[in-house]
């Protein structure tokens, strides 16, 4: 991600963004990829909550926390599990996805067919907000 922010932004960001989500890690639809020998190389999930509320809307979800290891990056493991969100969200008849993705990850999400909706400040706490990319994906 250093390419899209700065490094100072980073520092006070990333522990705000890597912090595990209990709610999210027992809703049984966060997903984790792991390597023939066990190691821990993806990562990501959705929920019907808005991110930060218990806000719903029919029809729509939200994907959360997708993270790839750098060196698994660009051999389909995020698409893998986004594959396995899309099918999960279908089921319980969603057909709008929704996400806040980083600077880094726009290219991937545009790729599945996520289209740009409007930038965005995510407010991290009191000092740090965070510039993101809102966008939208309808299930086919």
């Amino acid at each position: 991600m250093e390419p899209h922010y700065e490094k100072a932004l980073l520092e006070r960001a990333l522990p705000f963004m890597t912090k595990a989500n209990p709610t999210l890690l027992a809703s049984g639809a966060f997903y984790v990829a792991q390597s023939s020998h066990g190691e821990l190389i993806g990562c990501g999930g959705w929920s019907l909550e808005h991110p930060g509320t218990a806000k719903i809307v029919r029809g729509e979800a939200h994907i959360r926390h997708f993270a790839t290891h750098p060196g698994w990056a660009r051999m389909g493991v995020a698409r893998s599990i986004m594959n396995q969100c899309c099918m999960d969200a279908k089921a319980r008849d969603v057909s709008e996805l929704h996400c806040c993705s980083t600077f880094a990850a726009e290219n991937f999400y545009k790729a599945l067919g996520f289209k740009k909706i409007a930038g965005a400040n995510v407010r991290l706490d009191s000092e740090t907000s965070f510039p993101a990319v809102l966008m939208r994906h309808a299930l086919p």
